[in-house]
């Protein structure tokens, strides 16, 4: 075995395999989205300090100075060269859905792009992002119509799975755009997330998607090479997290599409819809969580607030490379257990296993925002008042410190 592998090395004919499996390509694609991300970003961060296309500080701010938002510009562009370098008329199914993928990429990266230099109302933004999914989901029909057994469900009819289609794409762009309030939280979830699925699709022989995947990991990597910069320091502002949203949902829902061979093939997961759940768990958690809590609170749930996990975070004393960190290895941690232990549980139970983690990540935030009021109440940040003409109920006071 050993005589053959070192014959093969040595004819060049193992390499030549490596190459037809086009895992040179891909990892090309990863180091020059890269380069080209760290070379364009600089010229980015001058042309915004020129025009004076920064973001001033806010109450809601984690940054104390003012700030460009154009990453997104870097990282759409470096994706999509990186990408378009190899053919990819092999995958004509691929390649025909990546090509429509461009059509509603390009149209949020507009979007973002205006709403970061003008900041547009939320309906307007949410319009738009119906719009760009659309086009994919009708003229490339491509949508969710298998649910794994979920609670005993399997095909379902366009008039399900149009929706559900619609609702994840719409739900993992704002919440990949909702996680962007720190230094390299979304940056480095996107990243985390687009590596697994790439390595997942060129194991299987997709490399369209692999590519693609490869590219815009590439282009984060670069990215947060300068989001935790201080001295050329930039945020992917809405054009950033519009497009990455996109690109992850997109590879979302291809992912639940290829696995339902799973009955004929041994590379497919039968749990595929709980994998990306707990692949994007971060992003999910908050999201829900925020959400939850603003409307127990009587808010809007698209009204700002400071109540996000990385917010609670800072609040207790972490910095934004630790928080981010924290809630990588959130991510890390829960995606290595789930494959450890996963077995032949079924979707439904998993399911169960996945709503009693919220549960505990909102006792966990309950006790860490509990814990950041009192230390900010130690330091004079907070002043309660003397008298309170109705005193707070218990629930009241639970959802205050949520």
């Amino acid at each position: 075995m050993e005589q053959i592998l070192f014959t093969e090395i040595f004819t060049g004919s193992y390499f030549t395999n490596l190459a037809d499996r086009e895992i040179y390509q891909c990892l090309l694609s990863f180091l020059i989205a890269c380069f080209l991300s760290i070379v364009s970003i600089p010229i980015i961060i001058n042309i915004s300090g020129l025009l004076s296309l920064t973001e001033k500080p806010g109450f809601r701010s984690s940054h104390d100075t003012d700030t460009p938002t154009f990453g997104g510009i870097a990282i759409f562009a470096s994706t999509i060269i990186a990408f378009f370098l190899w053919p990819h008329a092999d995958e004509p199914v691929d390649s025909n859905l990546t090509n429509l993928s461009m059509v509603g990429l390009t149209i949020l990266f507009f979007l973002g792009l205006k709403d970061d230099i003008l900041a547009l109302d939320s309906a307007k933004k949410l319009i738009v992002q119906i719009i760009a999914t659309l086009s994919l989901i009708v003229m490339g029909s491509f949508k969710v119509d298998y649910l794994y057994g979920i609670f005993g469900l399997y095909f379902i009819s366009d008039v399900w799975s149009i929706p559900l289609t619609l609702f994840i794409f719409i739900s993992l762009i704002n919440a990949i755009n909702l996680i962007d309030g720190i230094d390299g939280l979304s940056g480095g979830i996107s990243l985390i997330a687009g590596l697994w699925f790439g390595v997942w699709f060129l194991l299987n022989d997709h490399f369209t998607f692999a590519c693609l995947a490869f590219a815009m990991s590439g282009s984060l990597l670069g990215f947060l090479r300068f989001n935790f910069s201080k001295t050329s320091k930039i945020f992917m502002g809405d054009t950033g997290s519009l497009i990455v949203g996109f690109l992850l949902s997109f590879f979302t829902i291809e992912f639940l599409r290829l696995n339902v061979s799973y009955r004929n093939d041994p590379n497919a997961f039968f749990n595929a819809p709980i994998v990306v759940m707990v692949v994007l768990i971060v992003p999910i958690f908050d999201t829900l969580r925020v959400f939850l809590v603003r409307i127990l609170n009587g808010n809007s749930p698209f009204t700002a607030d400071r109540n996000h996990m990385h917010h609670i975070l800072l609040d207790n004393g972490m910095n934004h490379l630790g928080a981010s960190i924290t809630l990588w290895s959130l991510t890390i941690v829960n995606t290595s257990l789930f494959f450890a232990f996963h077995g032949n549980i079924s979707n439904t139970f998993s399911l169960w296993v996945y709503i009693g983690m919220f549960i505990l990540y909102m006792i966990t935030a309950y006790f860490l925002k509990k814990r950041a009021n009192f230390v900010k109440k130690r330091k004079g940040i907070l002043h309660k008042p003397a008298y309170s003409a109705e005193p707070q109920s218990f629930t009241k006071r639970i959802l205050k410190n949520l």
